[in-house]
């Protein structure tokens, strides 16, 4: 008699409970309640949402939540609004009934562009105030910071496949910032192809000016480089017991191990327009700055041939080698020789001029395992002025120095010479060096800046 009902409670206790039909689905809920939700969030809220699926994204992209969000950012309390053509009508002359009506999500991208462009004007008040000994805006650095500015590399094989890499250092000088990338998932130099440096900055920045990493990003190009049988066509500056360091166009560098594999990427990027070239063009257009024209002088016989001034930095993460400024640089027209102008910065007869150099210079280069010293390379960061105070030629590169093979008879009893040569399209730069045994130290007898005709020529108007 107990056996039937034990089992009744057995079959009770393991019964499946049935599925409620109250359990309600997203897909369910009707739009007009999911836009009523979607309303309160943020914009970072919404933005993620956005990413669940299609139906998220086309909800948090609606036009009327942008429109609120767009007004409570940008727009005054009150707005009179034109009545216009229909012809002329557009995004953002759009008004409210209208917008209930629009499919496109006009508002949104107004609110990104406003924001954008709202975040440049206010980094760009930061680089006004300008050093008048480098001729540079005095708060780069902290315009970089504000603005949450990063540097990433995008490295494509020849397959398409990309790897891109943050920022892993970053190091600040006087007038340059040193960028390192390190770790140990390179791709084999060999498959590469291209190499792309973008400039990254957050869209969005909250009030205390820290930004959401899950927030959108803005990409800038600021230089391509080709890998292809780079060690071929690349520049190699030094190297120790474990790197070699290959350079090639402005100061770009790559470490490689001693089997070709890549160990590091290193960048070294001058102040001059550094923020506008990092911060103002798109994924696949670099920005260039607006060239600088002289006025035009028709009295002075040697106009575009004074007024120069030099500030030199030579420099490995944050150690200053040399760090100095030389004003009134100027060519006299029978100096004009092979498409250049001569200017003597430091000259052989001018002892009071010599500047001593610390003999434990090297440039310096990490990795997440190692780190060391290449000797007798540093970076070189040139500023040159022109006349009326503005930058003609910046740069910052690494340089190495080679012993001479021609021996200063002035100078010959102290110690060997070394000499130190760079080259691009603007000009020239020529140092020569004496190693000072006893003290230990170089002493930099010799600095010659060779400027080419036709820079001079299109920035003066002259015809040299």
């Amino acid at each position: 008699m107990q056996l039937p009902k034990m089992k009744e409670i057995r079959s009770w206790q393991f019964r499946k409970p049935n599925k409620s039909k109250s359990v309600i689905h997203f897909d369910s809920i009707p739009s007009e309640i999911l836009l009523k939700i979607l309303s309160y969030l943020d914009v970072a809220s919404l933005l993620c949402i956005g990413c669940v699926n299609k139906l998220f994204y086309d909800l948090s992209s609606d036009n009327v939540i942008w429109f609120k969000i767009y007004s409570k950012s940008f727009l005054p309390k009150i707005k009179v609004w034109k009545t216009t053509s229909v012809q002329e009508k557009d995004c953002t002359s759009l008004s409210f009934p209208e917008l209930q009506d629009s499919k496109s999500s006009c508002w949104k991208r107004e609110y990104f562009m406003k924001k954008i462009a709202a975040q440049r004007s206010s980094v760009i008040q930061l680089l006004k105030p300008i050093n008048t000994y480098t001729g540079l805006p005095l708060k780069t650095k902290e315009a970089i910071k504000i603005s949450a500015l990063r540097w990433v590399i995008l490295l494509k094989d020849q397959n398409g496949k990309e790897h891109e890499m943050d920022q892993a250092d970053i190091s600040f000088n006087e007038t340059s910032v040193t960028v390192y990338w390190y770790n140990n998932e390179w791709p084999p130099l060999d498959t590469l192809s291209t190499l792309h440096l973008f400039g990254v900055i957050p869209v969005l920045l909250g009030e205390d000016k820290v930004h959401n990493s899950n927030g959108p990003w803005q990409r800038s190009l600021v230089s391509e480089y080709k890998l292809a049988n780079m060690t071929k066509n690349a520049k190699m500056i030094g190297c120790d017991a474990l790197v070699e360091l290959y350079h090639f166009d402005q100061g770009f560098m790559l470490g490689l191990w001693k089997k070709d594999e890549i160990a590091f990427v290193m960048a070294s990027l001058h102040y001059h327009q550094l923020i506008e070239r990092s911060t103002f063009g798109s994924a696949t257009l670099r920005h260039y700055g607006a060239s600088i024209k002289a006025a035009p002088d028709d009295i002075d016989p040697a106009y575009g041939l004074h007024g120069y001034q030099l500030h030199i930095d030579l420099q490995s993460r944050g150690n200053n080698y040399i760090c100095s400024t030389f004003r009134s640089l100027f060519c006299k027209k029978e100096y004009i020789r092979n498409g250049y102008l001569r200017l003597s910065v430091i000259s052989y007869k001018k002892e009071a001029q010599h500047l001593p150099l610390d003999g434990n210079i090297g440039l310096f280069w990490r990795t997440d395992a190692f780190e060391g010293i290449i000797k007798n390379c540093f970076i070189m960061d040139l500023t040159l002025l022109d006349d009326s105070q503005k930058p003609f030629w910046c740069i910052s590169v690494p340089v190495d120095m080679k012993l001479s093979v021609k021996t200063s008879g002035l100078y010959q009893s102290l110690g060997p010479c070394y000499c130190m040569n760079y080259k691009d399209s603007t000009g020239k730069v020529y140092m020569e060096l004496i190693w000072m045994e006893e003290t230990n130290e170089y002493l930099i007898v010799n600095l010659v800046i060779y400027l080419s005709t036709q820079k001079v020529n299109s920035r003066f108007g002259t015809n040299y």
